[in-house]
């Protein structure tokens, strides 16, 4: 990888299967080299896949098969803006119904633990709206869901 940064995510020996379905799942993602330790390591084998390098909607990732002692949480999330209610489904449901868990306000996790952020760029456009009010009533109604309804969202903003 040719990028000066890049995230580091920490699976328990599936850090291939993760980068292949998030290849899979999201645009301008793909996989790249799968490097296998050269030797035993401790929670691993020669052999085994150790690093997968990867990219996440054009953001460059390594996944790291580091085994069971670190978890995914909250802390970090993918935030994926989507342009309208058939990209949203279609991300949502690939995440949830691989796996994955519901959340709250657009939240849901991979069968990895990896938090997700899934939202529509209506729902910025909404709670950012300089009519407070309106705002506001956009948030509120947010708050409620778990995947985002944009049609829901544009019509609490209307009021």
């Amino acid at each position: 990888m040719t990028a000066k940064n890049t995230i580091c995510l920490w699976y328990d020996g599936d850090a291939e299967a993760a980068a292949r379905f998030y290849a899979e799942t999201f645009p301008d993602s793909r996989v790249g080299a799968v490097y296998r330790a050269p030797g035993d390591y401790p929670d691993g084998k020669q052999g085994n896949v150790l690093t997968v390098e990867f990219t996440v909607a054009g953001i460059p990732c390594i996944g790291l098969n580091g085994g069971p002692t670190f978890k995914h949480s909250e802390a970090f999330s993918f935030q994926i803006a989507t342009d309208d209610q058939a990209e949203t489904d279609r991300l949502w449901n690939a995440i949830v119904s691989h796996g994955g868990q519901e959340s709250q306000c657009g939240w849901c996790k991979d069968r990895w633990g990896l938090s997700w952020q899934i939202t529509p760029r209506a729902l910025i456009d909404a709670i950012s709206d300089p009519d407070r009010a309106a705002a506001k009533r956009a948030f509120d109604a947010m708050m409620k869901m778990q995947k985002i309804d944009i049609a829901a969202i544009e019509a609490a903003r209307r009021g």
